[in-house]
């Protein structure tokens, strides 16, 4: 009988018959040829199934459901063993090893991986082998044997190499990078990855070319190099987006959120981290969208806002437990645990970081297990239980060095320093901090560097030796300066933002040397550095040119004395424990004071915050038990009419029920109890002449103290005995004079009055501001003095008077400023002109920054325009981005101004400056005119003047 071939519904007639006893009839040569055939039959729908099993589990690891992939895969390997298929059954192992890999159980993850390995080379499969080795280094990757890990990863490299899989050899490389970035080992590192990159630019491998572009960001970020890390994972996104894959673009806005979170501009890592977020949501990839909820509740928990950190690491920590990601889990504990020692509950910071180490031992996680004992040696070292602080550092440090992990054994290290500090154990705080030090710079770990410099410092401050802590402290105030170079002014003002502590540290230093002078150059080293690099180079003649300035010398803060004819007092806050004030004469002459804030029992921000209500409200701040920071707080804005962001026309306030003084001078407490702080301790120094120029440069929260509206012990304000201006640093004062000299030798004639525009809107919903009828009466006035013609109403429109302000040579604005109501780009502050066709009619800080202005004064009559966000480079709002843009003298205010009377100041100040060209004489005078009619100085001492005199 001849053979024919038989179908599927005859081999199942067949295998019919025979259940039934009628083999019989088949004879036994064609029984043995349909029993075979049959048998194929049944393996192939076998393997079918096995492979479907092995594809839908790929797609389920791919959106992070492990322990469905895991099940998929299980079922894969029974039938891949039950029909012998020892190729597949070594991928169903991997597999399986990488999903527990996933799940934080490395344990078994080894076991698998093992198990493929050993299949792989039973077939002599040389590349299913380089994949298992890969993997297995992988595995131990996450249980932080580096030395595995990289052991693996170059028998992968070598295989890869002898069987010229050129993506395998990229991939490799790549691993062998990551591992040695987590030993700390940058140069090698990003070595790797660049070997890597070369071989996928090759072999045009796009994906594999965006992750070591990732991947050598990662390693830029790691040495503190932020402008490289953001330029190599910007160009990782490019390539994400250009070949449309998703998961790469989500990973890579993950990365540059983290950049910008080390930059500490958390409104940018914000930013990228809520794109990362869309994109694993859209791609239900749940252990990013778990990543990304944790990196945001890390960027609140950064900004101070612990109710939203909480929140977002209790999402993550949610997402980690339905997916089963142990490590993540862990984690999301860790995290809440910091949280909650920042906001001072121990215990329950304790708690987590408790939990959080037993899952780490649980799943063999010995890099989490020493971060978690860290974690709690920071808590007990916040209770003050310091015995239990250097335990837990100490076990963290042992599990750092067991697994070879650089970075962690330098930070254990220098937190154990920071507690041997803590208990007055100097010698051991240096020792320990040494050592740290030492780690940091073989890993150049630039950042850690410059942190471990200052501690050391510190250290040696309180140890005696003065000599070594000056040198130490100016070491770390290089390293900070080396890492805010390259970056733009919003980065170099947030990264100054966690730098600041060695320039405070140095200043002490040096004052207990008796080296005053030294202590101001630091001082003035540590303020506005990237205001003045910003205003430097807008100055140069080419912005194509690099522009370098140095912090200031002695000699040269002596010679912008005199060439401003000014005296200059410097103040510098340290640590809220004393105040340094220096007083530089225009003969050059320096003398140096300092008050022991500790000892007048002063709140330095409370009290300043005090002083600006006493002021703008006419309250005279009686109630002395009202002393807490939230409640001036809330005082202050209830009082300035924004608690619910009321930007209405704000008239004058009655005047407070008077005290008298010999000359029945209404008396505010809280304005005298400022003067004796900052103006009793150098009264003797300030000229005599009231017409003599005093420039004051303020720090941190002293910018808001109305300086003109203290009060000496008779009730006299600062004003009727001086002239007085501001400036961010004395550097600054050099710089508008070099701006002023500039814009006069363009002669400029025009000059520009805008008053009263028609409001645009704000908020949500949209509510149009209210309009300010006596604005525009001013704004008539002043054109009039000024010989121009005023723009008001719907003639003021945005795009109309941007324009125009190019080429005035005065600018006067009367109408609403706004503060937190608008934030564009980096900068909050906003002034309110004219809507047109689309424009909102609102300039904001961040687009006067990019105007080139050439004005000798610009004037903001208006409310809050001299506020904004207080950092270590002064303020961040309209003042500055004014000043920046190329105006020479401004004129802002503190707070909500009255409409009508501050019609009447603004006037009188234009009849003044064309009595005499001097805008703080004039400013001056227009106060003293104004103070006699409207004797709060709610209504006159809002204003003050930054920037050139003359």
């Amino acid at each position: 009988m001849k053979l024919q071939k038989i179908g599927l519904s005859g081999l199942i007639s067949i295998l019919a018959a025979l259940t039934v006893g009628e083999f019989r009839f088949i004879p036994n040569s064609q029984f043995k040829i349909i029993n075979s055939q049959a048998l194929a039959q049944t393996q192939a729908q076998r393997k079918g199934e096995a492979d479907r099993l092995l594809k839908q589990g790929i797609q389920q690891y791919q959106i992070s459901q492990f322990q469905a992939a895991l099940q998929s895969w299980q079922q894969a390997l029974i039938i891949y063993r039950e029909i012998k298929d020892r190729e597949s059954e070594g991928k169903a192992l991997g597999s399986l090893g990488n999903a527990y890999d996933s799940l934080g159980d490395y344990a078994k993850a080894i076991e698998y991986q093992q198990q493929s390995l050993a299949i792989a080379r039973e077939i002599k499969d040389r590349q299913s082998e380089g994949n298992a080795l890969g993997n297995l280094g992988s595995a131990y990757f996450s249980l932080g044997d580096y030395a595995k890990a990289i052991e693996y990863a170059q028998q992968k490299l070598a295989m890869a190499r002898e069987i010229k899989d050129r993506q395998s050899e990229g991939a490799a490389l790549r691993n062998l990078g990551i591992a040695y970035l987590s030993l700390g080992d940058y140069a090698k590192a990003i070595e790797y990855q660049q070997q890597s990159l070369a071989i996928a630019r090759e072999i045009k491998d796009r994906q594999s070319e965006g992750k070591a572009l990732g991947n050598l960001g990662n390693a830029y970020h790691s040495l503190g190099d932020y402008a490289k890390a953001i330029e190599y994972t910007q160009q990782s996104l490019a390539i994400a987006r250009e070949i449309k894959d998703r998961q790469s673009e989500g990973k890579a806005l993950g990365n540059l959120g983290n950049a910008y979170h080390s930059l500490g501009d958390y409104a940018k890592a914000i930013e990228y981290t809520q794109q990362l977020l869309a994109i694993a949501r859209e791609i239900k990839d749940r252990q990013s969208e778990g990543k990304a909820l944790g990196n945001l509740g890390l960027a609140y928990h950064s900004l101070g806002d612990y109710a939203k950190a909480i929140e977002y690491t209790q999402q993550l920590l949610a997402i980690a437990r339905e997916i089963k990601d142990r490590e993540s889990e862990g984690k999301a504990l860790g995290n809440l645990g910091n949280t909650y020692r920042n906001l001072g509950d121990y215990a329950k910071a304790i708690e987590y970081a408790q939990q959080w180490l037993a899952i780490a031992r649980e799943i063999k996680d010995r890099e989490s297990e020493g971060k978690a004992l860290g974690n709690l040696g920071n808590t007990y070292r916040n209770l003050g239980d310091y015995a239990k602080a250097i335990e837990y550092q100490q076990q963290s440090l042992a599990i750092a060095r067991e697994i070879k992990d650089r970075q962690s054994e330098g930070k254990a290290l220098g937190n154990l320093g920071i507690a041997y500090d803590s208990l007055g154990d100097y010698a051991k705080a240096i020792e320990y901090t040494q050592q740290d030090l030492a780690i940091a710079r073989e890993i150049k770990d630039r950042e850690s560097e410059g942190i471990a410099l200052n501690n050391l410092g510190l250290a040696l401050s309180k140890s005696g030796n003065l000599p070594a802590a000056e040198k130490t402290l100016l070491d770390s105030i290089k390293v900070s300066e080396s890492l805010r170079a390259g970056l733009d002014d919003a980065n170099k003002v947030s990264i100054f933002e966690t730098q600041t502590n060695p320039y405070v540290n140095l200043q002490k230093v040096f004052i207990a040397q008796k080296k005053t002078n030294d202590a101001l150059e630091i001082a003035e080293r540590g303020r506005a550095r990237a205001f003045v690099e910003l205003l430097a180079s807008r100055l140069a003649a080419s912005a194509s040119v690099q522009t370098t300035i140095n912090p200031p010398t002695i000699q040269q803060i002596q010679q912008i004395a005199k060439e401003q004819n000014a005296t200059l007092v410097e103040y510098s806050n340290i640590w809220n424990e004393a105040l340094y004030i220096w007083v530089i004469k225009p003969t050059g002459e320096i003398t140096f004071r300092s008050v022991d804030i500790k000892s007048l029992d002063i709140n330095l921000p409370e009290a300043t915050e005090q002083t600006r209500v006493s002021a703008a409200t006419g309250r005279r701040g009686l109630n002395e038990q009202d002393t807490t920071l939230a409640e001036m707080i809330r005082g202050t804005r209830d009082a300035l009419g924004v608690s619910a962001g009321d930007i209405a026309n704000k008239q004058t306030a009655n005047p407070p029920a008077s005290t008298t003084a010999a000359n029945s001078r209404i008396i505010y407490p809280k304005l005298q109890q400022s003067y004796q702080l900052l103006i009793q301790p150098i009264a003797d120094l300030l000229p005599t002449d009231p017409n003599a120029r005093v420039i004051f440069i303020p720090h941190q929260s002293l910018f808001l103290v109305p300086l003109v509206a203290l009060q000496d012990p008779t009730g006299q304000y600062l004003i009727e005995k001086h002239t007085i201006l501001t400036a961010p640093a004395i550097q600054i004062l050099q710089l508008t004079h070099q701006s002023r000299q500039k814009i006069r030798q363009l002669s400029l004639q025009n000059n520009l009055v805008v008053g009263n525009p028609i409001m645009p809107k704000i908020g949500t919903p949209p509510r149009q501001l209210e309009p300010l009828p006596g604005s525009e009466r001013e704004a008539i006035t002043i054109a009039q003095l000024l010989n121009t013609k005023p723009i008001t109403g719907s003639q003021a429109t945005k795009a109309s008077i941007a324009q125009q302000m190019l080429k005035a040579r005065i600018i006067h604005l009367a109408t609403h400023g706004l503060l937190n109501e608008v934030k564009r780009g980096d900068l909050p502050g906003a002034i309110a002109l004219a809507p047109s066709g689309n424009d909102d009619g609102l300039l904001t800080s961040s687009e006067i920054l990019d105007l080139k202005l050439n004005a000798e004064l610009v004037v903001l009559s208006a409310c809050n325009t001299g506020r904004g966000k207080l950092t270590g480079d002064g303020v961040l709002g309209l003042s500055r981005a004014l000043i920046s843009a190329g105006v020479s003298s401004i004129i802002v205010s503190l707070w909500l101004v009255p409409d009508a009377v501050t019609a009447e100041l603004m006037v009188e100040f234009y009849r003044q400056l064309q009595l005499k060209p001097n805008k703080a004489q004039a400013l001056r005078q227009a106060m003293l005119i104004t103070m006699k009619m409207h004797p709060t100085p709610q209504d006159w001492a809002a204003f003050t003047l930054i920037g050139e005199a003359e």
